[in-house]
């Protein structure tokens, strides 16, 4: 993390105690542990920094990592144990999370309060106070034994930018008995929310399959950004070697990575799915060149689902900027051979994960259901060029259109629409992400400077784009049943240029072709689906 800033984590949860420190100097951290009531806090110089549970009460190891290239120096360690003595009536606020973590964001704070003493807590009160207004909760009918651990929900707060103290005090314990330690009842901790850029919204695209043993990791991340980050986080499961796998989307991701399960955050580098938050963070607090806005129309009876993307440019861009639009679903489930999710965490060795520890390995298909799963990319996973003007000023606004095709066998009530912004470096520099319900409610709007009016058409098997070419295009594919597709691309003469090969395709389908290297010219492309031919002539400039 930057610099100055101190996170404490238990190998187990990230981010248990994010703090500041002062640089470039002595400072003096301790670690105070409660091995009675589980309760740990860090102080920095004497001041509380942060609580938490731990429910793991020995110390194998301490592990204190600096910022790279930096300098950290670790002296004077001292270790120390005071016997704890439980007094009669004890109720300890022992630890407050706000239920979100960026401004604007809404979410249920929760107060944890320990039962300290050797009675029982029966009835209590809580405030919560943050930003000027304090909330309250009485809490009855409850009987919290010694050592135990009670969670009280306050209502919902919005978070708001700036370092603000959040304070839980409780009180009235019992109906109003004297609490034998009052120092305890009062915690006070101070907050910084992560201001996001205006606009922005961060893809995480997460390689995967069903055939990964490590890749339930990847599931139980991008489910948990999904619950903290909301409409500042677009997630994108792209499967390799499965049936839920997009051969365009697979071939670019794993140009990407090395190995499986992996992440890409906006594109800035292979990360392991649990450790996406530096990027994360950063690229949250990144200004995007253009905010998106994505609008539809949905025909149930044909299920052609026209797209419009609309980029409103907040700062000067130019013509190397791309389009592309995702489609991914949730709930996806299936039956036969690689619907089954191998699983190294069954049996709980490999340590927790979401619930996978207690499945079996590998988990029946039965029992899996898979979300975010890439389902289309159009035109191709580096995107569409020629889109934008060579000069693109602030406040210019372009929209893009798409047709997609929705096999009938994707619920359309579990689609979400993913409009991206790639920069010229292929980086995301934005998304915007809506479900159909939404995107319909948005409006479609038809496009003026449009590098391509239609690109998946529903009617034709297959489509290339764009056309003409320069470095790349797409091979668009409307296939009705499951399918194995070969490609080959040749010059006016027959002589072969490139070919690939592709199994179990079905559904709208996007391959990309790398044509660098090819001269200015005119192209066969030749698909073969199960033995059947669809050819077009392909332009390169």
């Amino acid at each position: 993390m930057d610099a100055g800033q101190l996170i404490i984590d238990d190998g187990n949860t990230p981010n248990l105690v994010v703090a500041s420190y002062p640089e470039a100097t002595w400072f003096e951290l301790k670690i105070e542990a409660n091995l009675t009531l589980h309760v740990w806090k860090a102080y920095i110089n004497g001041g509380l920094v942060g609580t938490w549970i731990n429910g793991v009460n020995t110390v194998a190891s301490a592990d204190f990592f600096p910022v790279q290239n930096t300098q950290m120096y670790v002296d004077d360690v001292q270790f120390d144990h005071v016997p704890f003595t439980v007094p009669a009536l004890d109720a300890m606020v022992a630890d407050i999370d706000m239920g979100a973590e960026l401004a604007t964001q809404s979410g249920t704070p929760t107060v944890k309060i320990v039962n300290g003493g050797s009675t029982a807590i029966t009835s209590m009160k809580v405030d919560l106070s943050y930003n000027g207004s304090t909330t309250t909760q009485t809490v009855t009918g409850i009987n919290i034994p010694t050592a135990g651990i009670y969670t009280v929900s306050m209502p919902s707060t919005v978070l708001v930018a700036g370092s603000l103290p959040v304070t839980a005090l409780v009180y009235e314990v019992n109906g109003g008995a004297g609490d034998n330690t009052p120092t305890n009842d009062m915690l006070s901790e101070q907050i910084n929310p992560v201001v996001p850029a205006p606009g922005k919204m961060v893809v995480g695209e997460e390689a995967t399959g069903t055939w990964c043993q490590w890749c339930p990791r990847g599931a139980v991340f991008m489910d948990l950004y999904e619950t903290k980050y909301q409409d500042f986080w677009a997630g994108i499961a792209v499967h390799n070697g499965d049936p839920m796998t997009v051969a365009d989307y697979d071939t670019g991701i794993g140009s990407l990575i090395g190995g499986y399960p992996s992440a890409l955050v906006d594109r800035m580098g292979d990360v392991d799915p649990s450790g996406m938050s530096s990027d994360f963070f950063t690229r949250l607090q990144t200004a995007p060149k253009a905010t998106l806005l994505n609008g539809a129309t949905w025909d149930p009876n044909t299920r052609v689902l026209n797209v419009s993307v609309r980029y409103t440019f907040s700062s000067g861009a130019n013509g190397n900027y791309k389009s592309a639009c995702v489609l991914t679903e949730d709930d996806v489930t299936g039956t036969g051979a690689g619907w089954s999710q191998s699983n190294a965490y069954a049996g709980g060795n490999n340590g927790t994960m979401g619930g996978y520890e207690s499945l079996p390995n590998p988990v029946p298909a039965s029992q899996m259901v898979y979300n975010h799963v890439a389902r289309a990319i159009a035109p191709s996973f580096a995107g569409m060029s020629g889109i934008f003007p060579a000069s693109i000023n602030a406040g210019d606004v372009h929209i893009v259109n798409y047709t997609f095709t929705l096999p009938a066998g994707w619920d359309e009530n579990q689609i979400h629409i993913v409009g991206m912004l790639i920069d010229p470096n292929g980086k995301i520099d934005n998304a915007g992400s809506a479900d159909i319900v939404t995107a319909v409610n948005n409006g479609y709007e038809t496009g003026i400077n449009v590098g391509i009016a239609e690109v998946l058409s529903e009617t034709k098997t297959l489509t290339l784009a764009p056309n003409p070419a320069y470095g790349s295009a797409s091979v668009l594919l409307q296939i009705k049943a499951e399918s194995d597709v070969s490609v080959y691309v040749s010059d006016l003469n027959g002589k072969a240029m490139l070919r690939g090969e592709y199994s179990n395709l079905s559904g709208a389908q996007s391959i990309g072709l790398n044509l660098n290297g090819l001269a200015a010219g005119i192209y066969n492309v030749q698909v073969w689906i199960n033995g059947t031919m669809y050819s077009e002539k392909l332009v390169v400039e």
